[in-house]
């Protein structure tokens, strides 16, 4: 008997205004990136993608023979930052694959470097959406030539920019250790991460995207997408809308009941435990809702809770069955495992579990220590705790707040570095601590005793006796109050003090 397997979770990312919301249109022929403020994604969203779409919109799938196993595939969208790149589940990445949208005119921006950065650090397998090619000089599309046809047939100075700017990319991939390459030149994906040049606007490319990504599930993850029995899944996003509040989350293994009761991690190490009043399943290529007795792996779900009081944003969660202590230790050693501080540091605050862990690889790779690392509002005990750093190390009196506001009447007293994007919030932070590292040298160094070289003006003795008074000529460095002064052969004679203009010589030490 043959295993059921669920959908892959792929999750599309990269550099904000690179085009990732305007690829998922152009598969789900919606237009959610018209309805959104700024046209920048605010918000995490999910959409289920069947085989029968998958078809529909990738002819080429039973042009080239494919046989295709897989359900579908569970899309997510994410914001530029790599923090939700970051979306985690026990034993590694939500996301079984990625798609990294790059603009081809523009290159890595920092976004795309963090999400890099992420993506190696959970090993998740990805391939590049070399977006907005319509954009390249003189470009020309013919439907009838396919993607490499029309790459290959176009005329020498679009020909030659597309070249310069997929192979200057390729380079700039090699700093972070990654060999690529154009996708029909690739012959083992395992080696190789493929770029598949597309445009959001035009659908060029966007069928031969979704060839590389069925090709890459049925080839590589089929063993890895076995569905188990217990239900398991990640709390997103927390919703509230009049007096009810919905988690947004994804389901990735086993099943979830209506009926069922369900323990959610938190930071303090007490699971939260509930019933569901409310569950439902994203509807097929949308973003409605419809209510369900029992839902499948993977997919996106809404559900409210009885009891919903300290679920966090990005917290797993998995099915309860009267086995606390069991779920206590899982949760314990995962939180464990994602989030190591440091004996001292600075104090750090984010949105959601997974904003946090991103945060924290990035401070790592950086060299800068965390002490307190939390989800929430920045409250009085992070302010405490920041305030006692001035005492062992000033550079780390700061708090660090991803997307996150503070509690209100909280008098700061403290530095408060806030962003909702993380390569900003650490370009803040490095030039904080380095003006502060100057700050710091340079009360130091004023704190040093200074030297002076000065000669004794005899017509100007006013007082011989304690204290004596006499005028001098100071003939080398700096002549300040309390400066201990010697004779010729080093033994020490007096203290400066000065007053009204007048050097007054303390008796002989």
């Amino acid at each position: 008997m043959k295993l059921k397997i669920r959908q892959p979770i792929v999750t599309v990312c990269g550099h904000v205004d690179h085009g990732k919301t305007s690829i998922l249109d152009r598969l789900r022929q919606s237009a959610v990136h018209k309805g959104e403020a700024g046209g920048i994604t605010q918000k995490i969203s999910f959409t289920v993608y069947p085989a029968e779409n998958l078809k529909t919109a990738c002819p080429l799938i039973e042009q080239s023979g494919i046989k295709l196993n897989i359900p579908g595939f569970l899309l997510i969208d994410t914001p530029g930052h790599a923090a939700f790149t970051n979306l985690r589940k026990r034993g590694g990445s939500l996301a079984d694959l990625a798609v990294l949208v790059i603009d081809i005119n523009e290159g890595i921006k920092p976004q795309t470097s963090e999400v890099i950065q992420i993506l190696k650090h959970n090993k998740t397998p990805f391939i590049i959406a070399l977006n907005k090619i319509d954009n390249i000089h003189g470009w020309k599309f013919n439907e009838k030539k396919g993607l490499k046809g029309n790459i290959e047939s176009q005329a020498i100075n679009a020909a030659s920019d597309f070249r310069e700017k997929y192979l200057t990319l390729m380079g700039s991939l090699q700093n972070y250790g990654l060999d690529s390459d154009l996708y029909y030149n690739i012959d083992d994906f395992t080696k190789k991460v493929a770029l598949v040049p597309c445009s959001a606007k035009t659908s060029q490319g966007i069928p031969e995207l979704i060839l590389v990504l069925c090709g890459l599930s049925q080839k590589y993850l089929e063993n890895r997408l076995t569905l188990g029995s217990e239900g398991k899944g990640v709390v997103l996003e927390i919703k509230r809308e009049r007096d009810n509040s919905y988690l947004e989350s994804i389901i990735y293994d086993g099943s979830l009941s209506k009926n069922d009761t369900i323990a959610i991690a938190n930071l303090d190490g007490k699971p939260v435990l509930s019933k569901i009043r409310v569950l439902e399943e994203i509807m097929p290529v949308s973003d409605k809702f419809s209510p369900k007795e029992k839902v499948m792996a993977a997919t996106g779900i809404r559900i409210q809770l009885k009891e919903n009081d300290n679920v966090l944003p990005g917290m797993p969660f998995v099915v309860y069955h009267d086995n606390l202590k069991e779920i206590e230790a899982l949760f314990k050693k995962e939180l464990s495992e994602n989030i190591k501080t440091d004996k001292q540091g600075i104090i750090v605050k984010a949105d959601s579990l997974g904003s946090l862990e991103a945060l924290l690889i990035i401070l790592k790779q950086n060299n800068i220590p965390v002490l307190k690392a939390g989800i929430g509002r920045i409250n009085k005990a992070d302010m405490a705790g920041a305030r006692a750093n001035l005492e062992v190390n000033p550079l780390d009196s700061v708090i660090l707040g991803f997307n996150v506001e503070s509690e209100e009447n909280i008098v700061s007293g403290v530095k408060i570095i806030a962003d909702d994007v993380i390569y900003k919030l650490i370009e803040n932070l490095i030039k904080f601590r380095e003006e502060k590292r100057k700050e710091i040298e340079k009360t130091r160094l004023l704190g040093l005793s200074s030297l002076c070289k000065m000669a004794l003006l005899k017509q100007y003795v006013f007082r011989n006796t304690n204290p004596a008074i006499f005028g001098v000529r100071v003939e080398g460095g700096k002549l300040i109050r309390g400066l201990h002064i010697i004779d010729n052969i080093g033994e020490r004679v007096g203290k400066i003090k000065n007053r009204s203009g007048c050097l007054y010589l303390w008796n002989k030490l």
